[in-house]
């Protein structure tokens, strides 16, 4: 009887424990994989950048470090709502955790494998672009943005891959400083 007593006060205290562990926030250079039950065309793997924050479609730019991976379901359920009969169900899943933005670079947008990239020294765009596993299918390749923080302001960097890829502009092959992201963005619907 004082075994099972025992046991029901160990698993009492146990459960109490782990309720009351503090929940994993968001953090810069996390992936998370973004999942919306009425719209796949949504479904999409985001690294979040070195300021904290993302791009979702129908959503815009959101800050979402410090954020547990529930409190941004319910935010970009609530953003895309207004586009969807019924309320749309989006599911969010950690891919991996990010290590801040120390000698790193981001990948983000159409890519095969977006994410964070280790940067060494006189790492270009395009091996960035390489590491992430090359351009998507649906990748607008003359629109390609390079974000860097410069005395506290966003800059963006333009680069377009074909004018590399063909020869038109090899001097235009961006070199790489931590905490860069590089968005790839998508075709617009005429291009």
């Amino acid at each position: 009887m004082r075994a099972l007593a025992f046991i029901a006060m160990f698993l009492s205290l146990t459960g109490f424990a782990s309720a009351q562990e503090p929940r994993y926030t968001l953090q810069p250079g996390d992936t998370i994989e973004v999942s919306v039950l009425q719209d796949p065309t949504l479904n999409r793997q985001i690294v979040i950048s070195p300021d904290g924050t993302i791009s979702f479609p129908l959503a815009g730019h959101l800050r979402v470090s410090g954020m547990t991976v529930e409190a941004l379901e319910s935010t970009i359920a609530k953003k895309i709502s207004k586009n969807y009969q019924t309320p749309p169900q989006v599911t969010i899943m950690l891919a991996n955790v990010g290590t801040g933005g120390e000698n790193k670079v981001y990948v983000t947008g159409e890519v095969n494998k977006p994410g964070p990239y280790p940067l060494a020294t006189g790492t270009t765009i395009m091996q960035a672009i390489a590491l992430s596993g090359g351009l998507g299918r649906f990748a607008a390749t003359s629109r390609i943005q390079v974000h860097r923080k410069v005395a506290g302001k966003d800059q963006v960097f333009l680069f377009d891959y074909d004018d590399f890829e063909s020869g038109k502009n090899l001097d235009g092959d961006i070199p790489l400083q931590p905490g860069d992201v590089i968005v790839v963005p998508e075709k617009g619907l005429f291009r």
